[in-house]
């Protein structure tokens, strides 16, 4: 080597080494995290934007539903009772509910001490008058007969006009778990029951993971003989799910890693060359990470999981170089020959990866920049540091053995044509037939939770009667009174639909804190002490009710009339406080994207029509209301953005077909590269539909991967030389290339995270079947 070939090697290693110096370092800076809402769109529209924010940090993503069984019911309570006193004294924890009236006191107390500012009976015409408060004595008299009796003799002297009972009848509507021993139990009564709710967002897993750990340590210190603790919830969820993640990043580039070493010993045979295979892998994996963590903020677990695909693709350049080295040539002569069709094959792939980078989905654009960098990244150490690092004289040997019998059997492909054109007009003639490949846009589909697993959350929240919500109205405001008055202007027109049949109930945070305006107008509606008595001495008249039982009540009222209005600040913490946080909700960012919301979760939705015509009626039209059907808007929302997935993909194959003919500048040798790539991809969506998966968007992105990856082979195949030793050895290294390839995909698609699993499954089969119609359409 020439002095100034020694100073260019040299300097390639210094700038190789100083570049992972840097990207560990970066890296040992960068956070990680398993929140799949980086799987959820980052920009949909207003209306979409909440659903996003409500399955991240919504009421619902805070439940963790908790059952014991085990033992005999009297036990079953005892341990729920213990369990319950213990997380009520726990910080982490905003509300523990298990049935008993101890934790309903804090909420019993707000509501009664506040039943005049709560209560909507106060500016009802009459009301307060003589004639009405007869008619409310008259009710009394006849409830005192019900089933309620106790209750109402002990609320009558202070509440004669049934404000608690009013309040109490608004919010009735949901299902209500059995009872047995003052607690919460199944159905079945096997099994007893509590709902804890957590003060960290459902998004936060290591809060959510430390609250289900003080969870269990409840659970421990109170159990008894033989009883066991199930759990389940959104925090949950999320728990495992990040769990099974980082195992399998690790489980799969660990078994990728040693399956592909053993490829390459027994290729190579040479513990060195083994090493210096995987330098490109690790050195793309290095900086993917470090580029994306810059990028982004974060790196995603499941973008470290999609890193076992680098051993696959960035170990195919190194596969590349060390086959194709002759003996009697080296390293730098071979790459001369190589690096037109490897650099056109990694510009090809860094189009196909586009259609991952310019994604809605934040999680699908970390996997296209660390897959983009990554690849950029293992090209250039296999061109420049390699040949450096490779010891002089070396050359495949095994090759020689080996690539007689394999030229032989591709030879052969070319008898397949007609099979190949037989399968693929087959193919294209039934996906025409169904109008198009069979995507599945549901949203449960993705879901990393086990069958049982989700069965338990059924259970839990049947027996519970947690909420599930599938409709819910948006009534956005500039700040919070206006959503609340925005919640209290729908109140008449739901009223109505109810008694219509439209919908069985709705919950509205006005009902737990009415607004400003609303309490304004309840205290100005009660009358003054003197005026209240001489009502009250008239509609009393005639009643079985003995002079002054009423004080309390005349007492009560006047005390609301100066008391201080409600906000959410004077609210105490409570299953009621809660329930506020939960349905008003102020949302970041500023104008369309900022402000205030209400949320009213609907229940028995019949009419979904007369409900959004009420809503058009009921609303401005500056900041309408919006009904949200959740599943069919989830659905449509990851409709939209497998319709725009498409799109980038497209873009992508374009790129890459303008990039063929720029480089080419032959119709028939673009034709050649990509006639085969198309047949994989038709072929794999047929099959993976076939084996009755659904087509998810994820899928969508593999098919994309495919033409990225298979690119390099038809590449090779449509450039290979003339020459026997060179097309021998060419060949070779690309079967090599498509096993380890087929080997880290394969894996991936073993994942338990839909993710994962639907992009390794879907590359594996395509690129298998890129090299296979390489080979058969190949020309000789």
């Amino acid at each position: 080597m020439n002095p100034a070939g020694r100073g260019g090697a040299r300097a390639a290693l210094v700038v190789w080494l100083l570049g992972l110096a840097a990207c560990i370092f970066v890296i040992a800076r960068t956070p990680f995290s398993a929140d799949l809402s980086a799987f959820l769109p980052s920009s949909p529209t207003p209306a979409q934007q909440i659903l996003v924010e409500q399955l991240r940090d919504g009421v619902v993503s805070r439940m963790l539903l908790v059952g014991v069984q085990g033992g005999t019911p009297e036990a079953l309570a005892a341990t729920s009772r213990k369990m319950a006193a213990a997380l009520r004294g726990d910080a982490l924890f905003a509300a523990v509910n298990n049935g008993e009236d101890e934790g309903l006191t804090p909420d019993r107390e707000f509501l009664w001490k506040h039943r005049y500012l709560l209560s909507p009976g106060s500016t009802e015409p009459n009301h307060f008058t003589a004639v009405g408060l007869r008619e409310a004595l008259d009710d009394d008299i006849q409830m005192l007969g019900s089933p309620a009796g106790s209750l109402i003799r002990q609320i009558l002297p202070s509440d004669p006009t049934g404000e608690l009972v009013r309040m109490i009848d608004q919010f009735e509507g949901g299902s209500r778990p059995n009872s047995q021993d003052g607690v919460w139990f199944s159905r079945d009564g096997k099994r007893a029951l509590l709902l804890a709710q957590t003060k960290a967002a459902g998004f936060d897993i290591d809060a959510q993971e430390v609250a289900q750990a003080h969870l269990h340590a409840a659970f421990t210190a109170a159990q008894g003989a033989g009883q066991e603790m199930v759990m389940s919830g959104p925090g949950v969820f999320a728990a495992k799910t990040r769990a099974s993640i980082k195992g399998d990043a690790w489980r799969l580039s660990s078994i990728a890693t040693v399956l592909v070493a053993l490829l390459m010993l027994l290729l190579y045979r040479s513990p060195r060359v083994l090493v210096l295979a995987f330098l490109p892998v690790a050195s793309g994996a290095l900086a993917g990470i470090a580029v994306v963590g810059l990028a982004h903020g974060a790196v995603h677990g499941i973008t470290l999981g999609f890193g076992v695909t680098l051993i696959g693709e960035g170990v195919d350049y190194a596969i590349y170089l060390f086959t194709q080295i002759a003996p009697g040539s080296n390293a730098r002569d071979t790459l001369k020959r190589l690096w037109p069709t490897l650099r056109l094959g990694v510009l090809t792939s860094v189009c196909g990866f586009s259609a991952l980078l310019f994604s809605g989905f934040p999680g699908l654009a970390q996997l296209g920049l660390f897959s983009i960098v990554g690849l950029i990244v293992a090209a250039a150490v296999t061109r420049f540091v390699l040949p450096v690092l490779l010891a002089e004289g070396f050359a495949a040997r095994s090759v020689e053995h080996l690539a007689p019998g394999i030229l032989r059997v591709v030879d052969r492909f070319t008898l397949l044509r007609i099979p190949f054109y037989v399968v693929t007009i087959a193919a294209l003639a039934w996906l025409i037939h169904l109008g198009g490949p069979p995507w599945s846009d549901d949203l449960a589909s993705l879901s990393p939770v086990p069958k049982p697993a989700q069965e338990l959350d059924g259970q839990l929240r049947r027996d519970i009667g947690a909420p599930d919500v599938s409709f819910l109205i948006v009534a956005p405001a500039p700040d919070a009174q206006g959503a609340l008055e925005a919640a209290e202007r729908l109140s008449a027109p739901l009223t109505r639909l109810i008694q219509a049949g439209a919908l069985a109930g709705y919950d509205s945070p006005a009902q737990v804190l009415p607004s400003l305006a609303t309490q304004k107008r309840r205290q100005a509606a009660l009358p003054r002490a003197d005026a209240l008595a001489a009502a009250l001495k008239v509609g009393q008249e005639g009643t079985p009710f003995k002079a002054g039982v009423f004080d309390p009540f005349l007492k009560d009222v006047e005390a609301a009339r100066t008391a201080p209005l409600i906000t959410r600040e004077t609210m105490p913490a409570s299953a009621l406080a809660l329930k506020v946080d939960g349905l008003l909700i102020k949302r970041p960012g500023t104008g369309d994207k900022g402000g205030w919301v209400a949320l009213l979760p609907l229940r028995g939705v019949q009419k979904p029509a007369a409900i959004e015509a009420a809503l058009a009626a009921a609303t401005p039209a500056g900041r309408p209301a919006a009904l949200l059907d959740i599943k069919h808007d989830a659905d449509q929302m990851f409709s939209s953005y497998r319709r725009e997935a498409e799109s980038h993909t497209l873009f992508g194959a374009a790129a890459i077909t303008v990039l063929l003919f720029l480089s080419m500048r032959s119709a028939r040798r673009v034709f050649d590269v990509l006639a085969p790539l198309a047949a994989a991809v038709l072929v794999t969506t047929c099959l993976l539909a076939l084996s009755g998966a659904q087509l998810t968007i994820f899928h969508l992105v593999g098919l994309s991967l495919v033409v990225a990856v298979g690119s390099n082979y038809s590449l090779f195949f449509e450039k290979q030389s003339a020459a026997a030793t060179n097309r021998e050895r060419t060949i070779v290294s690309l079967l090599f290339a498509n096993v380890a390839m087929a080997i880290a995909f394969g894996l991936l698609g073993s994942s338990s995270v839909p993710v994962l699993s639907a992009i390794g499954l879907t590359v594996a089969v395509g690129a298998v079947l890129s090299l296979l119609f390489s080979a058969i359409l190949a020309r000789r």
